[in-house]
């Protein structure tokens, strides 16, 4: 759901500027819903399933934000005393700075790069 502006450029800075649109409005009225947490609402089942699919996973999980799901993502790759090497105006960064620290341990450091992207590759 990504908002586009008058002009035709999509802005997609956040998951909370989108705006839903009146079908999608309507889409959400009538989607039969479930108690996610209890694994039973037939709509993130869904989801979650043919994203699995789309991805050609096993399995999928859905998360409620964009922050949340890179803090997911740090977690998953990273252990307790890493650091994460990133431009300076990394979105995970500079808008979630004390997510990595707080959540996983991680540590952040910082590489040359342009617009938020690593100009470096490690191997």
């Amino acid at each position: 759901m990504r908002q586009q502006l008058s002009d035709g450029v999509v802005d997609a800075r956040s998951d909370t500027v989108t705006k839903p649109t009146e079908a999608m409005r309507a889409a959400m009225a009538a989607a039969v819903v479930g108690d996610d947490v209890l694994g039973d609402d037939p709509t993130v089942i869904e989801l979650e399933k043919r994203t699995a699919e789309i991805l050609h996973k096993e399995a999928a999980v859905y998360v409620a934000s964009g922050t949340m799901a890179n803090q997911v993502a740090i977690r998953t790759h990273t252990e307790p005393g890493d650091e994460m090497l990133c431009d300076r105006d990394t979105h995970s960064y500079y808008f979630e700075c004390g997510g990595p620290a707080a959540l996983s341990g991680v540590m952040v450091r910082f590489v040359p790069g342009v617009r938020g992207r690593s100009v470096y590759i490690f191997r």
